[in-house]
């Protein structure tokens, strides 16, 4: 990837209602326009799960009027896409060439507590980090 071409980052779950949510904003907000952001699932839920949206807003992230949906993961997000994350979803992601896929362990944040789906957050941003870190090696907001 040149200086000159933006990469293209997918994160996909099954619902699109927790950890990809919360992935992208993470990332969105991290890297800003330095890295084009977009989530996806297999099978999309109605809305992102509540419990994500108020763990977001605790670290000053409002998906709700950022307009963060569920939406259905097609084959053009995947190929227009350098890097695809998946999060419990891998097998049911399309497989091009070219593109780099990684696979996050992370829980489903459905059903459980405030407590589980903070560390959960956590663990995301954490990974979020050291994903801007590596496609996009600059400032990093918050960073120390």
């Amino acid at each position: 990837m040149t200086d000159q071409v933006r990469p293209e980052v997918l994160f996909v779950c099954v619902h699109n209602a927790g950890r990809s949510q919360m992935a992208a904003a993470f990332l969105t907000h991290l890297a800003g326009e330095r890295i084009v952001v977009r989530s996806a699932g297999t099978a999309p839920a109605a809305e992102i799960n509540p419990i994500v949206v108020q763990v977001m807003a605790e670290v000053g992230i409002d998906l709700i009027a950022e307009g963060a949906r569920p939406k259905k993961l097609s084959e053009s997000a995947v190929r227009a896409s350098d890097v695809v994350i998946t999060m419990g979803c891998g097998d049911e992601c399309p497989f091009f060439p070219g593109i780099e896929y990684l696979d996050w362990a992370l829980s489903d944040p459905a059903g459980r507590n405030l407590d589980a789906v903070r560390s959960i957050r956590d663990e995301i941003e954490r990974l979020v980090r050291d994903l801007v870190a590596r496609l996009a090696p600059t400032k990093i907001e918050g960073a120390q």
